[in-house]
């Protein structure tokens, strides 16, 4: 599973479907990308998330990239061009032949 800038906490008491109350679900390795200036999604609930996978023992990346803000990937691909870059690279490793 790879997330761009995807909420993966709680966002209300109420919200019953959050990624990281869904850990031990998971039965594929995941990649998170997050900007590191993201204003709602912080650094620290992407490493909040890094934490629950970890402790389910479902292999992760999580991947901060300081600087770059929500929507760093798209919308704002040149404005950071390193960090979408180095996105693309990951996704690629990510997805492509195991060996």
């Amino acid at each position: 599973m790879i997330g761009f800038y995807g909420w993966p906490t709680r966002r209300d008491d109420h919200d019953a479907n959050a990624p990281v109350d869904r850990v031990s679900r998971f039965e594929c390795p995941v990649l998170g990308l997050f900007g590191g200036a993201d204003r709602g999604i912080t650094p620290d609930l992407a490493h909040e998330f890094e934490r629950a996978l970890d402790e389910a023992g479902v292999r992760n990346e999580i991947v901060v990239y300081e600087g770059a803000p929500h929507s760093f990937f798209d919308r704002l691909m040149t404005d950071h061009a390193d960090a979408s870059d180095d996105a693309w690279r990951r996704i690629l490793a990510f997805v492509g032949p195991r060996g």
